[in-house]
């Protein structure tokens, strides 16, 4: 550069679409986050990750405005965050999509991005009374503009789960907001769904707007994210571009633990049950209509049988029908060789099968009863005389199971919905094992929680096969899978590939996608 040159300005680096630093949060005697930090660039996709109770849930809500920080600092776009409680001014900075939908699943795509805001006449441009044709055209073009094929007059319960989510997106961008945070929302999509999720959120964030990514599924954040900070027991501990970490690595941030060889499921020297051995858990030319084929299984003592299978592949119905939930149209269930009443629960729970669901927000748990009463359903008339519940019984029942599981609570006393989605979890499944079933039938058992959870709940599926009963895991979750000892995979209702433990992730994808064969 000669000495009388000008010099070319500086590049300024665009400010954060959120920065937080310094962040804490107390709820009583529990710092839930102790002095943590965030930063998400525009057009960023940003992992935050952590073991529940890490503290993920309560920056979402310091970072959309549902808490106010005792202290630490957030700003948007390098601007000072709103004042708490104005919560126009949030939906204007940031928005959160939930893994359980926040739309009115009565009212229709257009009724649903505009509600609260229906101020439109017939020219649909503004009035007292809603102007129907304006209302859905403005609709149409919210959608269009973010590439979101979307029919506004259909209801959102009508929709397919992504859809739902593209209809939630495309309503918080629409009140300015260009940082949009994902929680865990594959949670409920079969691979396909994901894909199309993630296409979408790609071609978003070419148009700048930036997601934070919240999942306890690492292979997602290594597709989708660039960047990922993890918190552990409600601290920082890093953050890094995704490209630069490994999976190994990140899992021993998340857990404080060194990385080790894969859990070891199977009990030291136990042996697989063989042809010979009575099943407990049978069914002969079970289907239902639309949804699966007839299908023989046979499910002895001491085994974990895998049903592999994306959302269409009629897996989740076989769960429910096994389970008394939904009616067979052919075929029957039997337990110990005696047939179980089609489509009844309460037959299908003395006869000895246990259920832990698929949502445990919809089927798994009374929100806002206790975790001794959640975890008691089942035995009601075991806990007192003559059909009545003592409470004391009833307590003394759910320590066991407490102490059993390792659930974190405050005592059988404290709501269900205080604790962590990994904890709850354990409460469905404590529900599940309270009547000592011979056949445990899991649907996504790990959906929705963390790696450490995740081992621990597997680690009780296979306790219980290994005390002599055998249990069913019915998921897409390939880490759910890897504690069965052999696993059928189902596509659109039939079964088409058997594998023993030995398969690779390759192989039982593409089974389940209907992309490879092998019987």
């Amino acid at each position: 550069m000669e000495p009388n040159e000008p010099m070319e300005p500086a590049r300024r680096e665009a400010p954060a679409a959120v920065h937080a630093e310094g962040i804490v949060k107390r709820f009583g005697p529990t710092v839930a986050l102790d002095g943590v930090r965030l930063t998400v660039r525009p057009g960023e996709s940003h992992a935050l990750v952590g073991r529940n109770g890490a503290g993920k849930s309560t920056m979402v809500s310091v970072l959309t405005g549902l808490h106010r920080p005792d202290a630490g600092q957030v700003s948007f776009g390098g601007e000072p965050a709103p004042a708490f409680g104005d919560t126009t001014a949030w939906q204007s900075k940031i928005a959160c999509v939930y893994q359980k939908s926040m739309v009115v699943p009565d009212l229709t795509v257009a009724e649903n991005l505009f509600l609260n805001n229906y101020g439109l006449d017939r020219s649909g441009t503004g009035g007292r009374f809603i102007g129907w044709r304006g209302l859905r055209q403005r609709a149409r073009d919210l959608l269009a503009g973010y590439g979101v094929e979307v029919d506004p007059n259909v209801r959102a319960k009508d929709l397919p789960v992504e859809q739902r989510q593209f209809v939630e997106i495309a309503r918080a961008l629409s009140f300015g907001a260009r940082l949009i945070i994902l929680d865990e929302p594959t949670a409920q999509l079969d691979a396909r769904g994901i894909q199309r999720l993630f296409d979408k959120l790609r071609e978003l964030q070419s148009q700048g707007v930036a997601f934070l990514f919240i999942s306890h599924h690492l292979q997602e954040v290594y597709e989708l994210c660039t960047a990922v900070t993890v918190y552990r027991d409600a601290r920082h501990v890093l953050t890094a571009p995704v490209a630069e970490l490994s999976k190994a690595d990140l899992v021993s941030a998340m857990t404080g633990e060194s990385a080790s060889a894969a859990a070891a499921w199977h009990a030291a020297g136990a042996v697989a049950p063989g042809p010979e051995t009575e099943p407990v858990l049978r069914t002969e030319g079970l289907a239902l209509d639309g949804e699966f084929e007839p299908l023989d299984l046979a499910v002895r003592p001491g085994e974990v049988l895998g049903v592999a299978g994306a959302a269409a592949s009629g897996a989740t119905a076989l769960g429910e029908v096994l389970v008394g939930m939904r009616r067979a149209t052919s075929g029957q269930v039997a337990m110990h060789g005696r047939t179980v009443k089609p489509g009844s629960v309460p037959h299908a729970l003395d006869a000895g099968i246990g259920y832990i669901p698929e949502d445990r927000h919809l089927q798994g748990l009374v929100a806002d009863r206790s975790v001794a009463e959640n975890a008691t359903l089942t035995v009601t008339d075991q806990l007192g005389p003559w059909g009545t519940v003592l409470p004391s019984r009833t307590r003394e029942f759910a320590r066991s199971m407490i102490e059993s599981l390792d659930i974190k609570t405050q005592g059988p006393e404290q709501p269900v919905s205080g604790l962590s989605g990994g904890n709850q979890q354990k409460v469905v499944v404590a529900r599940a094992l309270a009547r000592g079933p011979s056949a445990l039938v899991a649907l996504r058992p790990t959906a929705g929680v963390d790696v450490k959870s995740k081992d621990s709940l597997l680690g009780v599926v296979r306790r219980v096969a290994d005390e002599g009963s055998a249990a069913v895991i019915i998921s897409d979750e390939l880490d759910d899978l890897r504690v069965c000892d052999r696993v059928l995979a189902l596509f659109h209702g039939r079964v088409v590939a058997s594998f023993g433990s030995g398969w690779t992730d390759r192989e039982l994808v593409a089974a389940m996608e209907g992309v490879g064969e092998r019987e």
